[in-house]
Parts: structure tokens; C-alpha cells; sequence
């Protein structure tokens, strides 16, 4: 495991983006995992400069979103369907047929029909995630299976708390979502783990440095061959 700790966001993203583009380089049709939320965002802005800057061609790039919120329409501004084309396909320059997020339907059918089009496109090159404040990685909340697959899950208060603030209220979030497994993730030739500021702190010392646990997801991380730790000070600031 590496871990790397940056004093701006800037920096921060620019090293990230790195991991990915170093893939593209020697795969051009690469298949990265897609994250959401507030971490990854300067690593998809550095992406986007950086691709630019050295006119690197995107247009076989491939990727897998991690997850979705059940039961949501797709043309939400919300659902991670608008997000990643809004956030990552858009400011990049990914070609749009060929990124994929899983169905809002949530079934079990399309659970498995995400799984098999993750192994017909070779598997994830790089995994681009976040960390909850109660250590999930996607969706997989504490207590989800260290070997998990693709699945509806139920969300906890914690999560539902903390993504309020991407709706009108906490009633307006969805309670349940799809997501890829810790075993799914754990399938990626590469983790990028980006977490910033304090309230991510005692996540990330726990994923880091505490025993591999359901209780804290991220730990499985630990078991990867090749996983990187992207941080600022703020959420590096409880590592021993």
C-alpha cells in the first residue's frame, strides 16, 4: 500500500490523475472505475487538463460507474447516471456510449448483468473511490461481505445524512442503491482511494492502520497488491 499525503487539492488531484492517465498510456482503451462525490473531483479536473495539455486521445477509454441510487429516474440531476456525465464524461472527453453506470432498477438481474459487463471489457484497469465517514467504499455500507458482488443494498442514516446535502432535504434522498461489491472492487488491477478533509479522518486511520473488518469496509483495501492512498493533511491527520 502506498500512501501519499498533499497539502492542496490541486496537487492532490494532479497525482491522482497521473495513476489513471500512466494506465491510458499503456492501454488506450483502459477501463476505469468511476467514483462520485466531492473527493474525485480534482482528479477529474487534473484528468481533463492533463489529457488536454498533452493531447492524450481518450476516445476508447472505457468505464463503470460504481453504483446508483434504486429506484431513481436516470434524468435526475442527482442520480449518478446525470453526475458522472455532468462530473467525469463531459469535462474529460470520454466517448459517452462507452461508460456505464448500473440500472436504477436495481434488480438482481441487472446486478449480474453489470458484473458480466465488467468481465466482457477485461475488468478495471484502475478503480477511481472515495471513503464514506463510516468507511464504505460504493455503497457498501459497514457489514457488507468482504468478498460482496454487485447488489441493492440499504443505505444507513449516516450515508443518507451525508448525501443530503446533493437534495432539497434528507427525506429526499434514496434509502437504497445499487452498487458494485467489495469483492467486485477488490477484482481492479489498481485502487486509487482519494479522501479529503477531517471528517474522513478516523475513516481513513481505521482503513489504513485497524484490522480488516465488515465493520470498516475500506479495510479490504489492505489485501489489494496494488492500491494507492490519495490525502490532504486533514485526512491524513490521524494516521500514526
Amino acid at each position: 500500500m502506498e500512501v501519499r499525503v498533499f497539502d492542496d487539492a490541486v496537487s492532490l488531484g494532479r497525482f491522482a490523475a497521473e495513476q489513471v492517465l500512466e494506465a491510458i498510456a499503456a492501454k488506450p482503451d483502459a477501463v476505469i472505475g468511476l467514483a462520485t462525490g466531492s473527493s474525485p473531483l480534482s482528479l477529474y479536473a487534473a484528468w481533463a487538463e492533463l489529457a488536454r495539455e498533452r493531447g492524450t486521445d481518450l476516445s476508447a477509454v472505457r468505464g463503470f460507474a460504481l453504483d446508483e441510487y434504486a429506484g431513481i429516474d436516470p434524468a435526475h440531476p442527482e442520480s449518478y447516471h446525470s453526475v458522472i456525465a455532468h462530473e467525469v464524461v463531459a469535462p474529460v472527453g470520454l466517448t459517452p456510449e462507452q461508460v456505464f453506470v448500473p440500472s436504477a432498477e436495481a434488480t438482481e438481474e441487472a446486478a449480474e448483468a453489470y458484473e458480466q459487463a465488467i468481465a466482457a471489457a477485461g475488468g478495471v484497469d484502475v478503480q477511481i473511490l472515495g471513503i464514506g465517514r463510516n468507511g464504505h467504499l460504493g455503497f457498501n455500507e459497514p457489514g457488507s461481505a468482504l468478498d460482496s458482488r454487485t447488489r441493492r443494498v440499504a443505505l444507513t442514516a449516516e450515508t443518507i445524512e451525508d448525501n443530503a446535502r446533493f437534495f432539497d432535504s434528507a427525506a429526499d434522498v434514496p434509502t437504497e442503491a445499487i452498487t458494485q461489491g467489495l469483492g467486485t472492487i477488490m477484482d481492479a488491477r489498481k485502487l486509487v482511494i482519494l479522501a479529503v478533509g477531517e471528517a474522513k479522518a478516523a475513516a481513513v486511520a481505521a482503513a489504513i492502520e485497524g484490522p480488516v473488518t465488515e465493520a470498516m469496509p475500506a479495510s479490504i483495501a489492505q489485501r489489494h497488491p496494488n492500491v494507492v492512498y490519495v490525502l490532504d493533511r486533514a485526512a491524513a491527520s490521524l494516521l500514526s
